[in-house]
């Protein structure tokens, strides 16, 4: 399976510990084409249909579902918890969450 950047894939999180988000849910990778086409990781941040409108979580709309891209719970995962592709970010989505990214992490 091919992983790019600003995929949105469905991933297993389980087990996770405290606070971390749970279950199978959509997340998109973060971590580039570079990285995805060698390591056995990779970087995602995980998605929610439900939240507030937090800094660090980005409004995105695929099909009938809106939800948020949750920037500030990124992880790095083994590839093997991904149980398929999903969809793309658009061009705007992916512009906002590299702001986002940009603003939290490295400003």
């Amino acid at each position: 399976m091919e992983l790019k950047q600003y995929q949105i894939v469905l991933v297993n999180l389980d087990p996770t510990i405290g606070s971390e988000m749970k279950k199978t849910r959509p997340c998109v990778i973060i971590s580039p084409d570079e990285m995805n086409k060698y390591l056995q990781t990779i970087v995602i941040a995980p998605m929610t249909s439900s939240s507030k409108s937090y800094p660090t979580r980005v409004p995105v709309k695929h099909g009938r579902t809106k939800g948020w891209v949750v920037l500030d719970q990124i992880r790095t995962i083994d590839r093997q918890r991904i149980v398929k592709i999903l969809d793309q970010l658009t061009e705007k989505e992916m512009y906002a969450v590299k702001t986002v990214i940009h603003e939290t992490y490295v400003a």
